[in-house]
């Protein structure tokens, strides 16, 4: 399957997919950034709370990004759906996370997943599911 880049202001674009989260039957569309550095898969908490997740009782973990300052997150078992395939992943979910963004799907969760093209000349990713 293909999706196009999406395009952030002049010149600006990024592999954004539209995916499907799922919790105990209950589905919530969200963006996500294609990232082959990510570890995992990453979303905001909101997302975990609208699905109906107490977020703090998962395990807790930390990460930190670019700016090295550790943050916590909680991880809980979910499903996902990337172009109507169903997956059950681990998924962090960090509180302090910019809520006009998009979650992250990273190596474990996503890229264990699928075979990932990025072609930028094109505007477009294409997934191919492992088998």
């Amino acid at each position: 399957m293909k999706f196009s880049y999406k395009k952030y202001g002049s010149g600006v674009l990024r592999p954004v997919i539209p995916i499907e989260l799922i919790y105990e039957n209950f589905p919530i569309r969200h963006e996500v950034l294609v990232d082959s550095g990510a570890d995992f898969c990453i979303f905001n908490a909101e997302i975990g709370e609208l699905l109906g997740i107490k977020i703090t009782s998962g395990i807790k973990q930390s990460v930190s990004g670019i700016t090295g300052v550790s943050e916590p997150y909680y991880v809980h078992r979910v499903t996902m759906k990337v172009g109507g395939w169903p997956f059950t992943i681990d998924a962090g979910f960090l509180p302090n996370i910019s809520p006009m963004g998009y979650g992250v799907v990273g190596q474990r969760g996503f890229f264990d997943l699928f075979i990932v093209k990025f072609d930028l000349a094109k505007e477009e990713i294409e997934l191919k599911k492992r088998t």
